[in-house]
Formats: C-alpha cells, sequence, structure tokens
C-alpha cells in the first residue's frame, strides 16, 4: 500500500458525499455533466475534429437557494472565472447570494462560469484589478493573480503590479463601501521554508531577487498592504494563505504538478520529474479549499490562516498514483507495473518540503480537508480525461 493510499484510510469517507451545505452531487454536475442531459443545459456542446457548436437556448440554471432578503449578500469575486474562483463562484451561487464575477481571462475562461452567464444573480464583467472598478458589494473574495510559474513568471512586473495595485484597488473599494474583504495569499510567502510544517506565525525564507519574487513578494506586500488597510482604515479583513490544491478546471497548461502529470500519463507519455522527485508537497482538494475560504469570510478569525491538507507525499510517489489511477479509467499509461519517469534539472527556488500546520484553521473556523488526496485525484483524472476526449 502506497503512502498516499494509507493517507485515505484516514477520511471518513471514499466518495465525495456532501461535506459542504451544498451536495457534492450538485456540485459535480456543474464540471463533470451527464453527456446525456438535454441540448441547453450548461457545457452541453457538440463537436467534430474541427469545428464545435454550443446550444444558445438554455433550459435551465441549476436550482439555487431561495433566502430571506436580510440574509442574501452582494459578493464580489475577482479571478472568479479561473480555476478557484469559478469553484467559489457555484458554491455562493448555490447557496443562493448575488454574485459579481471580475476576471481579465489570462488565465480564467468564460467556460468556467458558463452555468451561470444570464442567471439574475449572477454578473460577469472583464476587468484587470490592476484598475478600479466601483461596484456596491457586502463582501469581496480578491482571488485575482496568476498562481502557477508558468503564468507568474511570463510577466513579471504585471504580477507584482497585480499583486500590489490589484490588492490596493480592491482594499479601496471594501473601505468605501464598507464591505468585509479576504485575500487569498499563498504558501509561497514562506518561500523555501527553514521551519517545517509551516505555522501562520513564521516569517517565511523567500528570495526577493529571484524568479519566484513577483508571486512570492507579490503576495507578501498584498498581506502588508491587508493590514494596513485594517490598522488604519479599519477595513474588516481576512487573510487565507492557500496551499497546492488541486481538482477539476485547473488550467491545462499551468505546468504544475498535478497537471502536468494527469496529461501526460493519459497521453502515454514520459513523467516528467524537476529534480530527483524526493521534494515534498502537500495537496488539497478544491471542494475543501472552497469550504475554508467561505468558513473564514463567516468567521471572527482576522488573523492569517492555512488552508492545506497537511497530508504530505514525495513527487515520486504521487507520480506512481497518477499512473495507476489513469490505468484504472483507462488512459494510454504504459506498462502494469513501471512509471515512465523523465527526471530534468530541478527549478530555481522550488522549495523542498511544503506542508501546513492547520491547528489555527481547526481552532478558529473549524476547518480541516474531508477529501483525501486519493479520491480527489479519481474525479480530477476523469475530468481532464473528458476534456481531452472532448
Amino acid at each position: 500500500m502506497s503512502a498516499i493510499q494509507a493517507a485515505a484510510e484516514n477520511y471518513p469517507t471514499h466518495d465525495l458525499q456532501a461535506h459542504t451545505n451544498i451536495p457534492v452531487e450538485t456540485l459535480r454536475a456543474l464540471y463533470l455533466p451527464d453527456r446525456d442531459l438535454p441540448n441547453g443545459t450548461a457545457q452541453n456542446a457538440s463537436t467534430d475534429s474541427t469545428t464545435v457548436t454550443f446550444p444558445t437556448v438554455r433550459t435551465e440554471y441549476p436550482a439555487v437557494k431561495k433566502l430571506n432578503p436580510l440574509n442574501k449578500k452582494r459578493i464580489l469575486v475577482t479571478g472568479g472565472a479561473g480555476f478557484v474562483g469559478s469553484h467559489l463562484v457555484d458554491r455562493l451561487m448555490l447557496m443562493g447570494h448575488d454574485v459579481i464575477c471580475i476576471d481579465n481571462f489570462f488565465t480564467g475562461t468564460k467556460s468556467n462560469v458558463s452555468n451561470w452567464i444570464g442567471h439574475p444573480n449572477f454578473e460577469l464583467i472583464r476587468h484587470d484589478v490592476v484598475d478600479p472598478i466601483m461596484v456596491e458589494v457586502d463582501q469581496v473574495y480578491h482571488l485575482a493573480c496568476p498562481a502557477s510559474p508558468v503564468h507568474y513568471q511570463s510577466n513579471p512586473v504585471k504580477t507584482l503590479k497585480t499583486g500590489f495595485f490589484g490588492t490596493y484597488n480592491m482594499l479601496g473599494l471594501s473601505k468605501r463601501v464598507k464591505a468585509r474583504f479576504l485575500l487569498a495569499s499563498t504558501s509561497e510567502i514562506y518561500g523555501s521554508p527553514a521551519e517545517h510544517p509551516q505555522q501562520e506565525e513564521y516569517w517565511g525564507h523567500v528570495n526577493p531577487i529571484g524568479p519566484r519574487a513577483c508571486y512570492d513578494e507579490g503576495k507578501r506586500v498584498a498581506e502588508a498592504l491587508t493590514y494596513s488597510y485594517s490598522r488604519q482604515d479599519g477595513v474588516d479583513v481576512r487573510v487565507a494563505r492557500i496551499f497546492n490544491t488541486f481538482g477539476p478546471r485547473m488550467n491545462w497548461n499551468d505546468g504544475r504538478v498535478v497537471s502536468n502529470f494527469i496529461l501526460q500519463a493519459l497521453r502515454g507519455e514520459e513523467v516528467t520529474i524537476y529534480g530527483d522527485g524526493e521534494a515534498t508537497r502537500s495537496f488539497q482538494y478544491i471542494h475543501d479549499l472552497v469550504d475554508g475560504l467561505i468558513a473564514l469570510m463567516e468567521s471572527d478569525c482576522k488573523e492569517p490562516v492555512n488552508l492545506g491538507n497537511p497530508d504530505e507525499f514525495t513527487i515520486n510517489e504521487f507520480a506512481e498514483t497518477v499512473s495507476r489511477i489513469v490505468r484504472e479509467v483507462g488512459g494510454k499509461v504504459k506498462g502494469e507495473g513501471e512509471v515512465r519517469i523523465k527526471h530534468l534539472p530541478p527549478v530555481e527556488d522550488d522549495p523542498q518540503r511544503r506542508r501546513p500546520d492547520i491547528e489555527r484553521a481547526k481552532e478558529k473556523i473549524g476547518w480541516e480537508p474531508k477529501v483525501s488526496v486519493l479520491d480527489g485525484l479519481r474525479e480530477t483524472v476523469l475530468y481532464f480525461k473528458r476534456t481531452l476526449e472532448e
């Protein structure tokens, strides 16, 4: 039994049963829809080898909760068409709130929120957070920023501008309309940590001039700006430090471990690992992260909170598990017991160990992961397989 399989035994369920206020079956229908659903339902496009045809008439939107007007919030999600943002939008919509999604579509896509376009409770705005925007809202989830090295290193100056000016504009908006503000920060603020696991009190070990500095330092200054607005202007703030997250709607070309491994295995290619594969990572499933973000926003906790899965595995173990799951769903991975691995030179400033301490999340917001890496991978592999087939 592998380390990942052994860790899965510690979780109470192995079929992604409802662990949120929304049944998982309802969430799954938004990103893995039944192909037999009638035309007009979200994401039901017909394709051939050269064209794609999208339906123009929708029979109905997914059912959303009917809230008392006094409990219904107007919520802004920046980066709402991205991987994490779109799942957060799904959850907030199903909970019955009014949601404004803004995105410049650098890494996000309209298809991620296509279930809601035209819905009375939903508004999609193409906008770059580097520029100010004026809207009336009760809460702001600030997620806008490219999060994978491939994307944030492609334009490091723009990444830094997004980290500072994007956060500055959203905090200014929150100040003006008295909205509660949540910053989606990152475990990258810890850099290549000398402390393991990483607690929120740890100040980090970051190279301020390296190739990852545009993202690491951009998020560090975003946190500094967030708490400056809190102390100086009384803005009600929350800060989530997000660790490695995976799931459906990940960008297939973002260069991250999960998407790389799954796509390479599905195509029957060698799995590429940077370094010797003994570096460790901790991966959380997207539904757990969305639970944590909402729980933090609704809590009274103003301190930074780690949101991640403390189960830690080597990259080699992860590659073997992905290949095995791909075989189970009928992928092209070669061989019965062996994984074809190609080792490449290590990436500069890539941390060797990363694992969250989540005691504060457990104590302050009552949150901990409920989906094992193994169960999350099965669903993610099915999503990527569907995407490749289409």
